[in-house]
């Protein structure tokens, strides 16, 4: 069986908040509370839940934005919090990520160049004349042109963007990219398209998706497994239609239930 290439232990987190009397106990917020999974090289994982669930939680500690209070977070073997500060720069490199709002993570002073190639000079690896070629491969394959590079992010449209966001995700050539509702703040006939690239650029360059997610049918469209969260556990996994047409546990149910479905007109 191959390696994982993301494996994720008993993660817990803890969040202590600031006391509201004197000597009263700090209250703690449990975002956390033992979370496995993992994601084999070339494969999707969706985690939905509620809000308040945890999943952002998850994003943050993957991306190595956060510390467990316990457990591990493993990158193709490597505990990304055992890492020296150099050797946890290096592995960002594998692992990019793709925001909710792609007009709000994206500097509104810097052009398309400099958006895309920011993860390259970050990292200090390649040279200018690199980062320009690699900077064009990323936005040919999220399908924007060679003359949007001197562009600024409000000249596009809210698809657009997150193409461009896409576009920055993918300069690293990452194995793994966690995408946290990469497709909530946009209209629904573009989250298809949005969608449908992220697909297709899966097939192209062998990347996985750790999804997060409010929207099962989103997760569903993507993802070749999902685990359900709920107060910060994973309360049931499996493929999605499997898991949709037969949840077992009341909080799957419950989230299924909240779907709205069209009716049809009575005549």
């Amino acid at each position: 069986m191959n390696e994982a290439l993301l494996q994720v232990t008993d993660l817990v987190r803890h969040y202590t908040l600031p006391r509201e009397k004197l000597f009263s106990p700090a209250p703690v917020v449990r975002a956390l509370n033992g979370v496995s999974f993992e994601i084999q090289p070339g494969r999707s994982l969706g985690i939905v839940g509620e809000s308040g669930s945890g999943k952002s939680t998850i994003a943050r500690l993957v991306m190595a934005l956060d510390r467990p209070s316990a457990g591990t977070v493993k990158l193709l073997g490597r505990d990304l919090n055992a890492l020296p500060r150099d050797e946890l720069r290096a592995a960002r490199r594998d692992v990019q990520m793709v925001f909710q709002d792609p007009y709000g993570s994206l500097d509104p002073r810097q052009t398309v160049a400099r958006i895309v190639a920011e993860p390259l000079e970050a990292l200090a690896e390649t040279s200018r004349a690199e980062q320009r070629e690699r900077v064009g491969e990323s936005l040919a394959a999220v399908g924007l042109r060679a003359a949007d590079l001197h562009k600024y992010p409000h000249e596009f449209s809210g698809g657009q963007r997150q193409r461009i966001a896409i576009a920055r995700a993918l300069i690293t050539r990452p194995k793994l990219i966690v995408a946290d509702e990469p497709v909530s703040a946009l209209d629904v006939s573009v989250q298809a398209q949005v969608l449908n690239l992220m697909q297709d650029l899966q097939q192209q360059f062998g990347i996985s998706y750790l999804l997060i997610s409010h929207d099962l049918a989103v997760v569903n469209h993507l993802c070749d497994e999902v685990c359900v969260l709920h107060r910060g556990l994973v309360v049931e996994r499996g493929a999605p239609q499997q898991l949709f047409a037969h949840a077992e546990h009341p909080y799957t149910r419950a989230l299924l239930a909240a779907v709205p479905r069209a009716e049809p007109a009575m005549m």
